[in-house]
């Protein structure tokens, strides 16, 4: 199931994609269950998400005609901040290749924050004085139970499911950080730099170590387009690995890292990720305003 969240002129709800349609989940508790449901960073936060009060819901309204609603008439919403995003670098070969580094023995973590988070069809806000600003196409996970110290075997079980994340990069800040033997954070988190979306794929639709094709497109030119087959590392063994050394909770979000094909973007521009079995997150570039 595809689980969003949306505004219809001055109300903000989570809803459920059905081709070029949404079941309005918020409304159909309200009136169903007589419960009003929370927000969806609070409902991943819940000791363990699960789909099921997605599913029940459906099947109790799916035929109420006042609980759908026309896609295109809709606006995106953040789905939600996470309290942890952890981003994989230099995670498929091809991309390590094309910046000149060794690929790495071990996975290298980096963090970006929360305030970046913007929604699909937000725009991507570009500063002055900055150099090159590029995007990245990343297949990214959210945890959907607490997960401490979990085997490969295991990791399946604690993926709330799959989204889509464009990690934006200030490639000029990230070089001098590097070059300081800096972290990459400050390059990775400015505002805006963290589109996420354009929706949650619940974890029964997808396998945790199945390839999936991703691509991303500058104004209908493709740059980067591979497969999660090439990961260096694969879901199962971050979440793992990751796991052995931080509590994982749910709503965290692990993003997977990007394939070759990295190239600028400038105001004006529109990016484009698809991903399979998810969809395509678009966000276009405009010039960030001087306060």
């Amino acid at each position: 199931m595809k689980i969003g969240v949306f505004s219809d002129r001055d109300r903000i709800f989570i809803g459920g994609v059905f081709n070029e349609q949404v079941f309005d989940f918020s409304a159909a508790s309200l009136q169903l269950e007589k419960e009003a449901l929370p927000d969806l960073g609070t409902i991943f936060r819940q000791e363990r998400f699960d789909s099921k009060l997605f599913h029940h819901l459906f099947m109790l309204g799916q035929y109420r005609q006042e609980f759908w609603l026309p896609l295109g008439f809709l606006s995106f919403v953040p789905l939600y901040r996470p309290d942890k995003i952890i981003c994989l670098g230099l995670n498929y070969s091809e991309h390590a290749r094309e910046t000149a580094i060794d690929l790495p023995k071990e996975p290298i973590y980096f963090v970006k924050a929360n305030s970046a988070v913007i929604a699909h069809e937000q725009p991507i806000m570009y500063p002055d004085g900055l150099g090159r600003i590029d995007p990245e196409a990343e297949l990214a996970v959210i945890i959907g139970r607490r997960a401490k110290e979990v085997t490969e075997e295991e990791a399946a079980a604690y993926i709330g499911g799959y989204t889509i994340l464009n990690d934006v990069t200030a490639r000029d800040l990230q070089a001098k950080d590097i070059q300081n033997k800096h972290p990459w954070f400050r390059s990775k988190s400015l505002d805006t730099f963290c589109p996420i979306g354009p929706w949650i794929v619940t974890a029964n639709e997808i396998l945790p170590d199945e390839p999936l094709k991703l691509s991303l497109s500058v104004n209908g030119e493709v740059r980067q387009n591979s497969s999660t087959k090439y990961l260096v590392f694969k879901i199962s063994s971050l979440i793992s690995t990751i796991s052995a050394l931080m509590v994982l909770e749910p709503g965290d979000i692990i993003s997977t890292g990007t394939p070759e094909g990295i190239a600028p973007i400038y105001p004006g521009d529109v990016v484009e990720i698809e991903v399979e079995k998810i969809g395509i997150l678009r966000n276009g570039v405009e010039k960030k305003k001087v306060s």
